[in-house]
């Protein structure tokens, strides 16, 4: 897909109070659009579940859309078949059902636009698509409450396409403690969550350690036969306490495996103070109710204009990607924005889709190499995956 490259432009990061100019440069445009791009967390699928909107045009709201993947480069998006962790959900064939419907809607996307998308099952796929000038919608499964406890059913989703399936999401379930969750039901993975691993395994579905518990990360790093991924995650360094995110330790464990974390670019993944702007709006909703007042819609967004959100900056996230890099290596770190899924939480400077050029720029800027970047952008994922294929071939 050539695409005539636009002039220098400037884009905007801050730091602090200060705002700093960084000027993106046509290298940085081109570099991001003629490599494999590969973002392993979108939330298209349940974005237009809730709200239907034609992500092959144009779109007003929402951080994906087809024109604006084009500007930013981003031709290989995982789209995440995301099963929210409720309780009614779990075991009920409700996120069976739901996980079906998502992947209907992605199959959809690519049968309505032929010319612009192709739903990619292999990284033969994303190489052979991109080729062709073609935006791969590869799909990854965040929540494994669809499995059921049933076998069956993992097969049944790699058979339509899924290649990933983040254990669990906020809530424990039947496989696996979720770091969000303070019972601790299993003490890590369920007896059936070990079973899954090994299978999935054995049928080249890669293992997304995004939003389990420490514990659950660890029998993993013990179980796994194969690399695998963090889809969506960032750095504990920045965000102490912050168990969603990855520490020092885990790294090292995941150098060992032989995986990739995937830069969540979400604020509040991203900085501390983020975090605890979302922490102390909680707090004032909790303490309004306990005082019985009735919380009006606006309720938010009157906290937001007394109490302005603390954004991250480009440069924090580049510091998340140079942490990784500095302690176990260029060849373990990729792009897992979490686009459409963090809400109006999103870094100046990579605001949706059309961004990614600024990442690259600030990647050249700090020194990396054109195939250092290249690692981060796609190669670093895909050899994960091919790894995850080969495996396969043999079990």
């Amino acid at each position: 897909m050539k695409i005539r490259l636009a002039l220098s432009a400037i884009a905007l990061t801050i730091t602090g109070a200060q705002a700093t100019q960084v000027t993106l440069s046509d290298k940085a445009i081109k570099l991001a659009k003629d490599t494999i791009l590969i973002d392993t967390h979108i939330d298209v699928p349940y974005r237009i579940h809730r709200n239907w909107a034609d992500v092959t045009q144009a779109t007003d709201g929402g951080d994906f859309d087809y024109p604006r993947a084009v500007k930013g480069g981003l031709n290989a998006p995982f789209m995440s078949i995301y099963i929210p962790a409720h309780l009614e959900f779990e075991g009920k064939g409700k996120s069976f059902q739901l996980a079906n419907q998502l992947i209907d809607s992605m199959e959809a996307i690519a049968q309505r636009a032929p010319d612009k998308f192709a739903i990619a099952d292999s990284t033969n796929d994303i190489k052979k698509q991109f080729k062709q000038g073609k935006m791969s919608i590869a799909m990854g499964m965040e929540n494994g409450s669809p499995i059921e406890g049933d076998m069956n059913n993992l097969k049944h989703f790699f058979d339509r396409g899924v290649r990933y399936i983040t254990l669990a999401h906020s809530q424990s379930n039947h496989i696996s403690d979720s770091s969000y969750d303070i019972r601790r039901k299993w003490k890590g993975l369920s007896p059936f969550g070990k079973k899954l691993v090994a299978e999935m395994n054995n049928i080249g579905m890669l293992i997304d350690v995004s939003h389990i518990s420490d514990d659950a990360f660890y029998q993993v790093m013990e179980l796994s036969k194969t690399p695998v991924i963090a889809s969506h995650s960032s750095l504990r360094k920045y965000t102490p306490g912050f168990e969603r995110n990855m520490d020092d330790d885990m790294l090292l464990a995941l150098k060992k495996n032989g995986g990739v974390i995937q830069i969540n670019f979400g604020s509040s993944f991203v900085t501390a103070k983020a975090g605890a702007w979302g922490k102390q709006l909680k707090s004032k909703k909790e303490s309004a109710k306990k005082e019985g007042t009735k919380l009006s819609q606006d309720f938010d967004a009157a906290y937001r204009a007394k109490n302005p959100y603390p954004f991250a900056s480009l440069e924090q996230v580049l510091e998340h990607i140079d942490h990784v890099v500095e302690l176990i290596g260029i060849d373990y770190v990729g792009i897992g924005s979490d686009y459409d899924g963090v809400g109006d939480s999103l870094p100046v400077g990579l605001k949706d889709v059309s961004s990614y050029p600024n990442l690259v720029q600030g990647l050249m800027d700090r020194g990396y190499s054109d195939k250092d970047i290249k690692k981060i952008l796609s190669g670093n994922v895909l050899r994960v995956w091919q790894q995850a294929e080969q495996y396969a071939k043999k079990h």
